[in-house]
């Protein structure tokens, strides 16, 4: 990858360091007024601290906001009961193939989608707050992820001529004291119900309304592909469009009232936590300087791109400069968000409307703006309700 998989973990971790500097940035910039033009409800901005887990935040803020859509009212999911299930998977898969499926602390929609459809899910409240079983007051991972990834990579790596049948006991064991148990049932009023049926007949969710959608051009349009990307490791299928109406798909889910969850690469220095403005775009006269093997890369202990920007102007995006991110490894991916709305701001340019998992952080208080081009540059793939796509491409792609 472009940027080492440490790299990319740690922009999902990111918060607190690199909110501190966002607020200094802050002080002294001004900060641009965007007007709304079309903002959908969600729930509370959570905060994900030291864990690798945007992509829990990410996907059960979408089906939060998705519930506030369908007129279910306002929910708070249990990201411990996603992560606990997931980690387990994929250790389950890092093993069975000898390491080849990477085990860290990242993920995809897909996982979401696959715990809610095969495990269920809880509320927040039926498991211990994040961190609270070790001393701390939100999620932090630094321990657990030594202690499991060391765990996994023994069984994975070693030369064992027979595992132990108690070995995934043992992990459990680990992320037991770690998030708490699993709860079997789940009580709501006179009511009780499992973790599955909490989704099915209570939240009314049903995970073959969601689809995964991306655009690039080494694989078919209209078909669906495995993407390759390290975190895709269920390896769940995207379906494939041109950029334009991949764009189209985005932009008419908002205008029609779909919120849209997003994995987009978010390391570049145009993306608003690092550029000092709060929001992400893609300056037009941007030059990438290759720092591999440079004093700054030696020294900064970074190999990361250089940005020159010299005007508010955004680059255009188009299919072949989004492969060539793609393909290159200049666009990664790094973390996963909620899209929620659309915005302008004062010269009349297109924004998306972002919420993210770094707690109340930055000149936009813990959400930002992504402008049209930067989501069509660095968007790796969607997760959406299909019945957000529009017609005519629904058809195309063998959805109606």
């Amino acid at each position: 990858m472009k940027k080492s998989l440490l790299l990319a973990v740690a922009m999902c971790l990111l918060p607190a360091s690199m909110a501190a500097s966002s607020r200094q940035l802050a002080e002294t910039d001004d900060t641009v007024k965007f007007t709304v033009v079309k903002e959908l409800p969600i729930t509370s901005i959570k905060d994900q601290n030291q864990s690798g887990t945007c992509w829990a935040y990410s996907s059960l803020g979408f089906f939060e906001a998705e519930l506030l859509r369908m007129g279910k009212g306002s929910h708070d999911l249990c990201e411990s009961f996603l992560v606990y299930k997931t980690y387990m998977d994929r250790a389950d898969k890092a093993v069975r193939t000898h390491g080849d499926v990477s085990f860290s602390q990242g993920g995809s929609f897909y996982d979401a989608v696959y715990c809610l459809k095969h495990y269920g899910i809880v509320p927040q409240q039926a498991m211990p707050a994040p961190g609270s079983l070790y001393g701390d007051s939100l999620f932090n991972f630094n321990q657990l992820d030594a202690v499991t990834s060391a765990y996994v990579k023994a069984l994975a790596k070693g030369e064992h001529k027979k595992i132990s049948l108690t070995w995934k006991k043992d992990l459990d064991g680990i992320y037991r004291n770690y998030f708490g148990e699993l709860p079997t049932e789940v009580k709501v009023g006179k009511k009780t119900y499992t973790p599955q049926t909490y989704v099915s007949e209570y939240l009314g969710l049903n995970m073959d309304d969601y689809v995964s959608l991306t655009s690039y051009t080494h694989e078919p349009f209209y078909g669906k592909f495995i993407l390759e990307i390290q975190d895709n490791w269920r390896w769940a299928e995207s379906y494939n469009l041109p950029l334009d109406e991949f764009m189209r798909v985005m932009e008419e889910a908002v205008k029609n009232g779909y919120p849209i969850a997003w994995g987009a690469d978010v390391t570049e220095y145009y993306f608003g936590r690092r550029n000092g403005k709060g929001y992400a775009y893609v300056p037009k006269e941007l030059k990438i300087r290759d720092l591999q093997g440079s004093d700054a890369a030696r020294w900064g202990g970074t190999m990361e791109q250089g940005a020159q920007v010299s005007s508010d102007d955004e680059l255009t995006i188009t299919q072949e400069l989004r492969q060539q991110g793609y393909d290159n490894w200049e666009t990664t991916d790094d973390h996963g968000m909620v899209i929620y709305g659309l915005a302008k701001d004062p010269k009349g340019n297109n924004y998306f409307m972002v919420k993210n998992s770094w707690g109340d952080y930055g000149k936009y208080h813990g959400m930002f703006y992504a402008s049209k081009a930067y989501v069509a540059y660095k968007t790796m793939n969607i997760l959406i309700n299909k019945k957000a796509i529009p017609a005519d491409i629904a058809k195309k792609l063998g959805l109606k």
